[in-house]
Formats: structure tokens, sequence, C-alpha cells
């Protein structure tokens, strides 16, 4: 019997969304995308502790992808509000940036940072990074739910040894 994907996906993407929206913590992603690989083995042990038999690696892949791509939309969504927090402070430190060195820099650099510190591409960005998040974690939480197959593999219990006495049917029996 199979096991539903959707709830280990469900809560790996939780994991995925929020450790990775979170402002200092989610620098764990610039590790290998340490989150997201996590979220897909957290699902993948979810999948293999609902089942009985041992997941197969397509299970565990899928599972894995589905909990990358649930935690891109939890990652926008929880970043929305820090976002609104942080921005006004991002807005701040670019202006004192620009106020002290802005003689040095190319014009372009300069509009750009003007740009980004009145929030005028701030909606752009989001969808981007959104796209990028959708594209990234359904990859490495694909590798997450493999890793989850070989890390997760339940034992299976040895072969029992041969009874003795017992003849094999398909071997003619020697005279005694």
């Amino acid at each position: 019997m199979r096991a539903s994907k959707l709830q280990p996906a469900l809560l790996g993407g939780v994991v995925i969304g929020t450790l990775s929206a979170l402002p200092v913590i989610s620098m764990g992603n610039c590790v290998c995308c340490l989150w997201v690989i996590l979220g897909g083995v957290l699902a993948t042990y979810l999948l293999q502790q609902a089942q009985p038999t041992p997941v197969e690696g397509i299970d565990g892949a899928i599972t894995g992808l589905l909990a990358g791509l649930v935690g891109a939309v939890v990652g926008s969504l929880v970043s929305i509000p820090i976002q609104m927090v942080m921005g006004s402070m991002q807005g701040d430190l670019l202006r004192r940036i620009l106020d002290q060195g802005g003689g040095d820099m190319p014009a372009e650099m300069r509009d750009a940072l003007q740009s980004l510190a009145r929030g005028g591409v701030g909606g752009a960005l989001m969808l981007l990074g959104f796209v990028m998040s959708l594209l990234v974690n359904a990859i490495f939480g694909a590798i997450g739910g493999l890793l989850g197959t070989v890390m997760f593999k339940p034992a299976l219990p040895p072969t029992p040894p041969p009874v003795p006495g017992f003849a094999d049917s398909s071997r003619p029996h020697a005279p005694e």
C-alpha cells in the first residue's frame, strides 16, 4: 500500500518556506540549498513512516519536488510581511550609502540604488525571486527526496535459513 505524498510534501514545504524566508536563518540556503534539501529529506522520511514497504526512488524524488514547490509558495508568503518590516530599514541603509559614497559611483549604479531605495522594483524582484525559487526548490527538493530514500530505507528482515529435512520438490530424491 502506497501512502499519500500530499501531507509529507506539505509539511516538508512548510519547513523549506519558513526557514528560507527568515532573515538570518535563510543563509543556510547559501550552503547547497540546505533548507530545501532538508525539507525534501523530511518529506521522504514522513512518507516512509506512513507505509510499511520501502519508498522507491521515484516516489521520494516526487515527494521532495512537491515539497520544494510548496516551500517556494510558503517562503514567498512568509517573506512578504518580513519585507514590509525590513524594507524601510533597507531603504534607509541604501540612502546612507548613496549619501556617503555616491560621488565615486557610476551614474547607472547610483540610479539603480536610488530606485531600490525608493522601493520601485520591489514587486518585480519578489516575482523574479519566486520564479527562481520554484525552479531551484523543485530541483534540490527532489535531490533531498532521493537522499531520504537512501537514508531512511527500512531494514529488510533476513532470509530464513533452509529447513533441515525439507527436500526441494524440483530435484529427484536419492534412494536411501
